[in-house]
């Protein structure tokens, strides 16, 4: 070639590498960066990616001896309603897992700084997702947004800097699995009910949680599991107590356990809470621990319609030992004790203290028919309140004992309700198309907090998906707090903390027993 044909075969070999390499940044998936690997695989995965705004790249070293990812990322938050965060990742689909050891390198700047299993929709920043995040201060939560753009939610672990995370998706559910150093995997009680397209995004995650900063994490011993069994086979149930914090939505675990805990009832002193489980009452701390079995005599078949006087002194249970076995109210010291009758009828269900101690509100069947009923605490003649057809329940005391708060289904649907002690001054409260239960007043009475069914599910039953609400009285205007697995045994009866800043209450899951 002369001189000229070599100068214009240089310029058409430049453009040629620009047009690559502009094509390669142009397929890169919305709301990654360039800085990704387009074709070759890292160990497991196939990309990594910026995913939302960074102020220094990430990157990722795989090393194929040792097995081992470790990933520098950058990023303010991976929160509210968009993240930043550097992110190796493959294509999923179906049931999925993925597990990994965990560890940060170096001290860290930020404690909130995450390492992180996720599950993703999209590389988009504001995308669903939900993953396992293991903070720099040991905190480990599983995290998600339940729709592109929403906010991120959160369930705090009980357990404290594990060793080994597993996420897993069955269905429409995500959950979490913590081990410790002996590497035995436990159920955290964590999870989120989300939906995903069939094809999503799963893989490993560091945020610095400082947008000035860079953070390092390793991921050993990762695994991917695609062979998960289908979510509604020879299912075994968990149970888990929760308290969720009004403001922020925030969840925490307190107690896992196997089979199934109800109905939790928080001590005026903030410090335990109640709850039923095989027919006998138990106390736990409310700060996480193990359950104590209250004394109950022979009432050795409570059901999860108890609570606990404004005072603290006394427990009121509702229990079917006695022949034919039909719910009964009793009260006994709360300590424990021989337990003293309060109703001579049945069945009836406890709901609520009057603020004075001196009255119960119950729940009863007489003639075939339910309704509202109050009793002196001391026992005596009953007095029915409401007498409209169909079903009248979950009775409680405002917090002031000018009204009675109760749902019934009189109108074809179940709402929520008030009126006066003596029955009068009806209001309708809830006015929308869920089936609403179990109405509980806050502390300082501006806010209810309720159970809200699907329009097709009838009467209170277990185990369906159910959601917490909070409705402000003084606007109505409501706040989901959870999304779960529920209904019977999640909030029966009054579980507000005396602070007024928090609620517990009982999610439930059913996962494979042939799940790894």
């Amino acid at each position: 070639m002369n001189s000229k044909e070599l100068a214009l075969a240089a310029v058409l070999m430049a453009m040629l590498i620009a047009i690559n390499t502009e094509a390669q940044v142009n397929s890169a998936p919305a709301g990654a960066s360039a800085n990704m690997h387009p074709t070759n695989t890292i160990g497991l995965f196939d990309k990594d990616a910026d995913i939302g705004i960074v102020a220094h790249p990430g990157n990722v070293n795989y090393d194929p001896a040792k097995q081992t990812y470790t990933i520098t990322g950058n990023g303010e938050n991976m929160w509210f309603t968009a993240d930043a965060f550097h992110f190796l990742y493959r294509r999923a689909s179906g049931n999925f897992a993925v597990e990994a050891d965990v560890s940060f390198l170096g001290e860290g700047k930020n404690p909130h700084r995450k390492a992180c299993l996720l599950i993703r929709q999209s590389l988009d920043p504001n995308s669903t997702y939900a993953d396992i995040a293991l903070h720099g201060s040991g905190l480990t939560s599983l995290q998600y947004r339940d729709g592109t753009g929403g906010m991120t939610h959160e369930v705090q672990s009980s357990i404290s800097a594990p060793t080994r995370l597993r996420l897993i998706k069955l269905g429409d559910y995500v959950y979490m699995f913590l081990a410790g150093t002996d590497g035995r995997f436990e159920l955290a009680g964590a999870y989120g009910k989300l939906e995903f397209a069939d094809s999503y995004y799963i893989g490993l995650g560091v945020c610095s949680h400082d947008k000035d900063v860079s953070e390092t994490a390793v991921f050993s011993n990762v695994k991917l599991i695609t062979d998960l069994p289908s979510p509604d086979s020879d299912l075994k149930l968990y149970s888990t107590l929760e308290t969720v914090t009004v403001a922020s939505t925030d969840r925490r675990v307190v107690y896992v356990t196997p089979g199934r805990i109800e109905a939790p009832n928080w001590t005026p002193d903030g410090s335990t809470l109640v709850v039923n489980h095989d027919g006998r009452i138990y106390r736990m701390p409310a700060a996480g621990g193990s359950p104590v079995m209250i004394d109950t005599g022979f009432a050795d078949r409570c059901n999860n319609d108890h609570g606990i006087s404004f005072d603290g002194k006394t427990l009121a249970i509702s229990d079917q030992s006695a022949v034919p076995h039909h719910s009964i109210i009793y009260t006994v010291p709360i300590e424990g004790g021989t337990p003293s009758r309060i109703t001579q009828q049945s069945p009836s269900y406890f709901h609520g203290w009057s603020p004075d101690g001196k009255t119960l509100a119950f729940c009863g069947q007489r003639d075939g028919k339910f309704g509202i009923f109050t009793i002196p605490a001391t026992g005596g003649d009953e007095t029915r309140i409401t007498t409209a057809p169909g079903l009248d329940d979950g009775p409680e005391f405002s917090p002031d004992g000018k009204y009675i708060y109760f749902n019934s289904d009189r109108t074809g649907i179940m709402q929520i309700y008030r009126m006066h002690p003596d029955g009068s001054g009806l209001e309708r409260i809830t006015h929308d198309d869920f089936n609403n239960w179990f109405p509980h007043l806050s502390p300082d009475g501006g806010r209810m907090a309720f159970l809200s069914y699907e329009t097709d599910v009838k009467g209170h039953p277990p185990d369906k998906a159910v959601t917490v609400r909070m409705m402000s009285l003084a606007d109505e205007k409501i706040t989901v707090l959870a999304k779960m697995l529920g209904g019977q045994g999640t909030i029966n009866v009054h579980s507000w903390s005396p602070d007024g800043l928090k609620l517990a209450f009982v999610s439930y899951e059913q996962i494979p027993s042939s799940t790894p």
